[in-house]
């Protein structure tokens, strides 16, 4: 399957993911990105070194100048479980916009076309690094990543692009 590309309308899914009460709700893609600026991002796992120490920060950090540029929400997806990313989510106590959805059997990753398989490393099927920039529905900016590089999905690249 291709990779998601710009002009393409995102797939629908539905990822759970723990709110600000610690329940467990489930979020329905189209339903929150439908006549909204999102930005989805999409990383190999969650507590590793370069998604918990550079990229998740720097979206966490950016959030407010991204909210000022018209994106609505930040929707982080990580194929790991929902409780995996609920204990992740909270070493990240000052963050209040970026939403942590578990895409734990890699379900939506394969349906954006976006899976990294790390077998060899003794992680299975995951997801490439990337941050996607949507509006409606569909994706005007898609900066993906290769391998392991973090060099083009961080938020200046998306904040440049606003």
């Amino acid at each position: 399957m291709a990779p998601i590309a710009v002009g393409d309308t995102i797939p629908d899914g539905t990822l759970p993911w723990f709110d600000e009460n610690d329940q467990i709700q489930q979020l329905s893609i189209h339903s929150l990105a439908a006549g909204k600026k999102i930005v989805l991002i999409g990383v190999p796992g969650a507590f590793t070194p370069t998604c918990s120490m550079q990229h998740v920060p720097g979206f966490i950090t950016s959030a407010e100048e991204l909210k000022s540029k018209g994106v609505d929400e930040i929707l982080l997806i990580s194929v790991n479980d929902p409780f995996v990313l609920k204990a992740w989510a909270k070493t990240y106590p000052d963050n209040k916009d970026v939403k942590f959805l578990a895409d734990g059997s890699a379900n939506y990753t394969h349906a954006l076309g976006l899976e990294l398989d790390l077998s060899e490393k003794g992680l299975g099927i995951r997801s490439r690094r990337f941050a996607i920039l949507v509006e409606d529905l569909k994706v005007k900016v898609a900066n993906i990543e290769e391998g392991g590089a973090f060099t083009i999905s961080g938020a200046d690249e998306i904040l440049k692009s606003l």
